[in-house]
Formats: C-alpha cells, sequence, structure tokens
C-alpha cells in the first residue's frame, strides 16, 4: 500500500498524521475541499506539541487510493460520503475509524461492501482548537479485523505492513464485530452519563449511583447485541487504564459548546430498539438529556 489518504483530520485522525507522516516512502495526503483545505493547507496541525504539514487533496484529484482511512464527525458523515465514492478507486481498502456501529454499513451503501476492512479505535486524545494530544505510550492504537473471516486476510496484512515503524499501535482482532459492539456498549454507558454530569471518569469507581446508570445503560445495548447476534458480557465492564480524571468525547465535545454524536450512541440505539421491540428507557433518557444540554450551550435554552 503506497497511497494513502484521511477523510477527517481531527482527534482520531492526527494519530494517523502523527504516524504515517513520518514513513517517507508511502504518499500520503489528506482529503478536504474548499476552506477546510485552504485551512490545512496554511496552518497544518499541531499534535502534541509539534506542527504537522501535509499534502490536501480534493477527491476529484486522487488518482491512485490504496487505502483510504475514514475519520470524520458522525454528523457529517453522509456529506463525507459523496467525498468517499468519489476518491475510492476499483481496489481501495476503507478504514472507517468512527465510533458506533452503522458507519460502515453507511459507507458500504454507496461504495459496496467489498471495500470495507472493520476496525475499533482505542485512543483517548483532547483537541482545543488547532491543537491535538494524546500519549502514544498508553494508546491502545487500532484493531482491525474482516467481518467474515478469523484470520488476517492479505489486505489485514498489507495494512499490518504499512504501520510497522511508523509509532501507530496495531492489533488483529479474530471477531471484529464483537469487538465493535464491545467498545459501543463502554461509549454508551460510560461516555453519556459523566457528559451530562460533567466528571471525570473516577466517578464511575467512586459512586454507586453513578455505576447504576452506566450498568443500566450497558445492559440495554447488550439485549440489542443479542438481537442482532453478537454477544457481550453481561455485566457492565468499566474502561482499564483511564486516568482518573479522564473526560471523553461527548464531554470534550459539551465543554468545547460544540455539538455531540449522541446520534451515532444513544440516537442510534434508540432506532435499533424500536426496529427490534426492545425498549431502551435509559438510552432514551440519555439521549434527550444530552440533546437539551446542546440546546443550553447553543443558547436556545436557560
Amino acid at each position: 500500500m503506497k497511497n494513502i489518504g484521511l477523510i477527517g483530520a481531527g482527534a482520531v485522525g492526527a494519530y494517523f498524521i502523527w504516524g504515517l507522516s513520518k514513513k517517507e516512502e508511502i504518499n500520503f495526503f489528506v482529503i478536504a475541499k474548499d476552506k477546510r483545505r485552504e485551512k490545512l493547507q496554511n496552518n497544518g496541525m499541531i499534535i502534541n506539541g509539534e506542527t504537522f504539514y501535509f499534502p490536501v487533496k480534493e477527491p476529484k484529484e486522487i488518482e491512485e487510493l490504496d487505502l483510504l482511512l475514514v475519520s470524520c464527525k458522525y454528523d457529517g458523515l453522509k456529506e463525507t460520503v459523496e467525498e468517499i465514492k468519489a476518491a475510492v478507486k476499483e481496489n481501495t481498502v476503507v478504514i472507517s475509524l468512527l465510533n458506533g456501529v452503522t458507519s460502515e454499513e453507511i459507507i458500504a451503501k454507496e461504495i459496496g461492501e467489498k471495500h470495507l476492512l472493520y476496525s475499533v479505535m482505542r485512543i483517548s486524545s483532547e483537541r482545543k482548537g488547532n491543537e491535538i494530544t494524546f500519549v502514544p505510550e498508553k494508546t491502545a492504537g487500532i484493531f482491525l479485523g474482516e467481518k467474515d473471516s478469523k484470520i488476517p486476510t492479505k489486505r489485514v496484512l498489507q495494512v499490518e505492513k504499512l504501520f510497522q515503524d511508523t509509532g501507530i499501535r496495531y492489533h488483529f482482532v479474530e471477531d471484529i464485530m464483537g469487538d465493535i459492539w464491545l467498545k459501543y456498549a463502554s461509549n454508551i454507558s460510560q461516555n453519556l452519563p459523566q457528559a451530562i454530569l460533567s466528571v471525570g471518569y473516577q466517578a464511575y469507581l467512586d459512586s454507586n449511583n453513578v455505576a447504576m446508570i452506566a450498568s443500566k445503560l450497558w445492559k440495554e445495548v447488550v439485549r440489542v447485541a443479542e438481537a442482532k447476534g453478537i454477544t457481550l458480557p453481561g455485566e457492565f465492564a468499566p474502561f482499564r487504564g483511564v486516568s482518573p480524571e479522564a473526560r471523553f468525547s461527548t464531554l470534550q465535545d459539551l465543554d468545547a459548546k460544540r455539538h455531540t454524536e449522541i446520534e451515532m450512541f444513544a440516537g442510534d440505539m434508540i432506532k435499533m430498539g424500536r426496529e427490534l421491540g426492545i425498549e431502551v428507557p435509559f438510552c432514551e433518557y440519555t439521549y434527550y438529556l444530552i440533546k437539551a444540554l446542546e440546546e443550553k450551550n447553543d443558547g436556545i435554552i436557560r
């Protein structure tokens, strides 16, 4: 794999800019249009205190593309799909780095399932303006797998080879769909309650009340997953190795008065629950609370 594109130069995308920019034998570039392209070309990105400059291309300018990494915000995915369609070639492998359990399905509807290699990202990063920070030594990295294969395929091995000597941590997973849903359950149960309470991660360990909310949300995801043929641990499993003061992505968005990815988290859970006839009352309540907090940030309510 020589020609590597990235859509979405944000908190997760920065990890791959940081790693792949070091590899001289590949052609790595970011894909962006209009004002976003101009901003990235002129300013680059500050990652862990270092400014990175990189080529930025519009989708129509891409002639060859072996691997496309998609790291946009969920609420911008439908628009980004048009850029993905324009960039993808016959043999392009596409990896969605988004949280949630539906991004691959949304992308596959437009470009075909054959292009998709499934993944889970595990990184604790923080974005403030144009600066992204993360700790490479404490970053688990990307977990890869094929939806219908429990052994590494040729393209899995190609991606692993690409990531060698970049600092990017990578792992093959036999049951990638189970891993995707496990992270989804973790995000629903641990990303969202702390965003409502505006507390650090330690609250899940210090408060039986916070832990109970997390447990109720976890079990709702377990029931929906089981209906879809995915088996998850029945009991709430707290994140490991997380700093006590950690504030996850939803809380970071609210702190910065940005809109969150609540649609990808609780919003999708509500939709799947309705389709399957499974009630998810804790997810519904959580969804409306965070939507209300967004309205408060927008000045709609006081």
